[in-house]
């Protein structure tokens, strides 16, 4: 019986089940087999909020009328809100729900606020060139009702997506098992084939949604998403009995042992005595770990001290939460400055497109591309990209670093940091050409006519930014999942995806002010709705100087960054 037992004792993959929560045998569970099953999920999600997100700022300036300004900001705060609500469905997920209810709730949230933005597109176009007063009144008020509807909708849908997005990636990650060195290796890759596939899918999205939205119609260019996310919850549901799942333990949730750690530390500070310190002080500093990360946030060590009150509280805490809210700790500083490259990622789905939508886009006669399907380049840079650097780039840069993905996690980020400051001289350099052509022609008063340069002109900085991500984001997402106590991985992803989200406030912001700023006395703003008349690139050179700042603070913080997991980096 013992002989029949310990293989199959040897081949239990630890930490999970599977959906009767029973133990998980290695050889019964692939980690690719469920993964790639999930990365397709994932890939149908992408299409449906790409295809609202690529051409918003067309819908919000046309149909809705509102000025590019205001239209920049309404995308970057949906956006950001969008990228700041998977903070919320993480907690929820590693909290109570677990990732897989959550997944399955979230689409369901999804799914309906899609179809009532495919409503609210589908409703009669209504005018106000009416004559009669009280039909101007009545079309006024509805279509206040159905500009109402429409941003209830959108909202829904980030509802929806901040559920769904942290734990859908943390799922498919959890297929691998860390402790095992193959589907360790696996796992990495994970990522940027993960990355692949919603890039592929956002590619033809982009390309295909764009042209659908400005020449057919916005109801269908909006129920298209619909369809394909109701396809991706069906598909997600038959995968069930493949998938592992996180086996939850009886400790207390990571949050509360995270925020008992700063609670006990600050009120151990107030309360313990001198004497207390000096008598525990050393009793403490033997029970830390001998490694360089115990040093850091000595502060948090008094949330050891046994004084009388936490005695009688039950506040003291273990070496090991002490340990987990300093890793937690550490994070801080290295998302705070990965800002300065979110700010400049909110570009590519506004200004960027209202750039496009002034030059020449004519491909042949009587078809002209959609200024939004020019984003299909930082898709389809990154979907040629990825296999290089898995293949080509790791493998080369491994060999002489000896480190198991080539270069380390941050050095990665700070790679894509670099790259995007480039792309903003770039953008920068173009704008100004587009701006210097528009004068030559005699253009400047004439916003409706097309300036006479191609639009491929602006390709260049949509490639660069598709080479930024796949280093950036690619890296951030590994970073934040693998840095994070287990229980919180959800959290991990969503600490990466909520990067975006401030960063595309911090973007709003920037165009409030500087529209503000340079609009006095009756001067044309950088963000004129003639934007002939604008100055985009001092707009993008100002990035251009943030990011140089936040990539300075970026080197000084991750040059002292101590890995939580030293085997894996």
């Amino acid at each position: 019986m013992a002989t029949v037992e310990t293989p199959l004792l040897l081949d239990t993959v630890g930490g999970v089940v599977d959906y009767k929560g029973r133990p998980v045998l290695r050889s019964n569970t692939s980690g690719w087999r469920s993964a790639s099953f999930i990365i397709g999920v994932e890939v149908a999600e992408r299409f449906a909020f790409n295809g609202i997100s690529c051409n918003l700022i067309t819908y919000l300036t046309g149909p809705l009328g509102q000025s590019t300004a205001t239209a920049a900001e309404n995308v970057n705060v949906w956006i950001g809100t969008a990228a700041l609500l998977p903070l919320l469905g993480s907690f929820v997920a590693d909290s109570f729900l677990g990732r897989y209810r959550t997944i399955v709730i979230a689409s369901l949230i999804y799914i309906l606020g899609l179809g009532l933005l495919t409503l609210s597109a589908m409703l009669p176009s209504l005018s106000t060139s009416s004559d009669n007063l009280d039909t101007k009144i009545v079309l006024g008020s509805s279509n206040q009702l159905q500009e109402i509807l429409f941003f209830a909708s959108l909202y829904i849908v980030a509802v929806g997506q901040g559920g769904f997005k942290p734990c859908v990636q943390a799922f498919g990650a959890d297929q691998f098992d860390g402790q095992d060195p193959d589907e360790c290796r696996a796992k990495s890759s994970f990522f940027n084939w993960w990355f692949f596939g919603v890039c592929a899918g956002a590619a033809v999205t982009t390309a295909i949604m764009s042209y659908i939205q400005d020449n057919l119609s916005w109801g269908l260019g909006f129920g298209i998403p619909c369809i394909v996310m109701i396809f991706a919850l069906g598909v997600f549901l038959i995968g069930t009995r493949t998938y592992r799942y996180s086996e939850k333990g009886k400790e207390k949730s990571a949050f509360v042992r995270i925020g008992r750690v700063f609670v006990a530390a600050l009120k151990n500070n107030w309360r313990t005595t001198p004497s207390t310190v000096a008598t525990e002080g050393e009793e403490v500093c033997r029970a830390l770990p001998h490694h360089n990360s115990s040093q850091q946030f000595k502060f948090l060590n008094n949330a050891l001290l046994s004084s009388d009150a936490s005695k009688e509280e039950g506040e003291v805490c273990t070496v090991n939460e002490v340990e987990e809210a300093k890793a937690a700790l550490r994070l801080v500083p290295i998302w705070a400055t990965s800002l300065g490259y979110s700010i400049v990622y909110a570009q590519t789905s506004t200004f960027f497109t209202k750039q496009g939508a002034t030059m020449d886009r004519t491909i042949f006669s009587d078809f002209d591309i959609p200024a939004a399907a020019l984003q299909c380049f930082i898709e389809l840079t990154i979907v040629l990209f990825i296999p290089v650097y898995d293949c080509m780039f790791v493998p080369i840069t491994r060999a002489f670093t000896r480190k198991p993905n080539g270069i380390t996690m941050l050095q990665r980020i700070g790679t894509g940091m670099v790259i995007s400051i480039i792309s903003m001289v770039v953008a920068a350099l173009i704008e100004m050409k587009r701006l210097k052509t528009a004068q030559e022609y005699g253009l400047v008063d004439m916003p409706d006519v097309t300036i006479p340069m191609s639009i491929w002109w602006l390709v260049p900085q949509y490639v660069l930014c598709g080479i930024a991500n796949a280093f950036t984001l690619v890296g951030q997402q590994e970073f934040f999942y693998d840095q994070v106590p287990v229980e919180l991985r959800s959290v991990g992803i969503a600490l990466y995806l909520c990067t975006i989200g401030v960063g595309s406030f911090l973007s709003s912001f920037l165009v409030s002010i500087i529209e503000e700023a340079t609009s006095k006395d009756g001067q044309n703003s950088w963000f004129a709705d003639n934007l002939n008349k604008a100055h985009l690139d001092y707009f993008y050179l100002v990035l251009a100087g943030i990011s140089v700042v936040a990539f300075v603070a970026y080197l000084y913080f991750a040059r002292s960054y101590i890995y939580n997991r030293q085997s894996t980096r």
